[in-house]
């Protein structure tokens, strides 16, 4: 049993996050005219959010363009590998140019071929010139400058870790947080989990510090299934420095949609024979055909040549600066890269508007899993469901927090015994053991070594994100045991050729000691 909070308040909508989807979900219950929270687990608010990081832009289909909702669908389903619900990619992307207009409507500025026509590009796995694009390959940091601006009106709290969603029997009734202020209790009826993704989980990824998945663990610890967790893509082109781990710059795709090549340490084409879409092949069969030719060559590192761009530096200034940083100049060098840890396809079981199993709580953005991406998401639609969906989930849980009112009494929140391994030793297993391929020796060694992970307290915002990654990694790693298949961007090395047989997801729970997980039985899609 917990000492009682040094501190209690309360609110109609608790989001937990400040990316894309935690703002247009706030943004969208302060809107419905809801008291909403926003906790920050950093002490800062600028360049946190995996938003802030995304390069190359947001699939949307343009009503004044050659393409179709039905195109987007397809592009998407095909990514998917089987494992998308049809139903819930046409809601998405059939909201996705609304989602964007809101977005402009609140300031944001895209890049345009000619005044008042958007400019588009073309990304991995699109049939078409979709992606719009903001600073040239800037378009994240233009949607959180946006949403940040919008999110002024807001009760942000920065320094806020969140330890449990707090629920009764029957529905959510707030969350407990550790603040510079001490242990507190926020109640409310409705809790959104915008927490992003689990990058951290290796020891080189795309992702921003605070992708630890604490969302994946709030869930679990709530009595809620996560979903398809083993499906982690890795992006093809992060850029590789031979001594850089945690977050590394990425090389955005956009690049090969204009024409950048993939080549080998003999200036070997890649993917040639590969995939008829060649380098604009879903991130998946890159990223496979990159790791298994470094594997055959060993070589550290691939190349993207991309001295054949005209105009490179204008149009991409964020990865010019980021290589030159490196000490490589693009516009005269191949830029050497590597697959890294990049986005979390799986997550938490939600509907297409953000709602759980459990009534009051919602997840939107990486941290939640609708069916859109299923086995490998397709390129720039992470900001696309994250706009919508968030969108969706602020509007949804300020009409729960309506109908159920501010929850009855104090909650005395009890917190159980958790088990974590150190974030360095937890990192490199997974990356040798569950990393672009995997095979069953190794995931049984990571699963091992899991079960031995010793007792940690939770409450500094290290240790929680420490105990975070370790059921997270559990849970990844149990799904991807039961995956006894290639598809999407999960590879295992005992069945080299993708799947063709129908899809089936997996949910995975919370084990009766708080920290084991149990695998449910694998169930078709659709």
């Amino acid at each position: 049993m917990t000492k009682g909070p040094a501190w209690r308040d309360d609110a109609d909508v608790v989001v937990i996050g400040m990316g894309v989807a935690g703002l247009a979900a706030a943004l969208a219950a302060h809107r419905a005219g809801s008291r909403v929270v926003v906790l920050n687990k950093a002490t800062q608010t600028r360049g946190v959010t995996a938003t802030h990081y995304a390069q190359g832009g947001i699939a949307v289909v343009l009503p004044d363009n050659d393409d179709s909702i039905e195109a987007h669908v397809a592009d998407t389903l095909a990514a998917g590998a089987g494992l998308c619900d049809t139903d819930a990619v046409y809601s998405i992307v059939g909201d996705g140019y609304r989602a964007v207009a809101e977005l402009v409507g609140d300031g944001a500025r895209f890049d345009e071929a000619m005044p008042g026509r958007w400019d588009v590009t073309r990304e991995g796995g699109h049939s078409r010139r979709r992606v719009v694009h903001a600073g040239g390959d800037a378009t994240g940091a233009e949607v959180q400058r946006t949403l940040d601006k919008a999110g002024r009106v807001l009760d942000i709290r920065s320094g806020h870790v969140v330890l449990l969603v707090l629920h009764d029997d029957a529905a959510v009734t707030g969350v407990l947080v550790s603040s510079p202020d001490g242990l507190g209790v926020i109640t409310a009826p409705s809790v959104i989990l915008a927490t992003g993704g689990l990058g951290h989980l290796y020891s080189a990824t795309t992702n921003p510090n605070g992708s630890t998945g604490d969302g994946i663990a709030l869930a679990l610890w709530a009595g809620l299934p996560v979903s398809d967790l083993e499906f982690i893509q890795f992006h093809p082109t992060m850029l590789y420095t031979a001594n850089g781990g945690g977050r590394r710059p990425l090389i955005t795709e956009a690049l090969r949609g204009e024409g950048a090549i993939l080549l080998d340490s003999q200036g070997n084409s890649i993917t040639a024979g590969v995939h008829p879409m060649g380098d604009l092949a879903p991130r998946d069969v890159v990223a496979a055909a990159i790791d298994a030719r470094l594997k055959a060559t060993g070589d550290r590192c691939a190349y993207l040549d991309a001295r054949g761009i005209p105009g490179l530096e204008a149009r991409f200034p964020t990865v010019t600066a980021a290589c030159r940083n490196a000490g490589i100049d693009p516009v005269r060098q191949p830029i050497p890269i590597v697959p890294g840890a990049h986005y979390s396809c799986g997550g938490v079981v939600t509907d297409v508007y953000g709602q759980t199993e459990l009534p009051g709580l919602y997840a939107a953005g990486e941290v939640a899993r609708t069916g859109m991406h299923g086995a490998n998401r397709l390129a720039s639609n992470s900001l696309l469901e994250g706009l919508v969906v968030g969108g969706r989930a602020g509007k949804a849980a300020a009409a729960h927090a309506v109908r159920a009112g501010r929850p009855d009494g104090l909650p005395r929140p009890e917190l159980a015994v958790h088990t974590a391994l150190q974030r360095g030793e937890l990192q490199q297993a997974m990356s040798r053991d569950a990393s672009v391929e995997r095979d069953a020796v190794g995931l049984e060694r990571l699963a091992e070594m899991l079960c031995a992970a010793p007792v940690r307290a939770a409450m500094s915002r290290r240790d929680v994100e420490d105990v975070a990654l370790t059921l997270a990694a559990r849970a990844v790693t149990a799904a991807a045991l039961a995956r006894i298949e290639s598809r999407g961007c999960h590879h295992r090395a005992e069945f080299p050729s993708p799947a063709t047989e129908p899809g089936r997801s997996a949910l995975v729970r919370l084990a009766a000691d708080g920290n084991a997980v149990q695998l449910e039985a694998l169930a078709a899609v659709g």
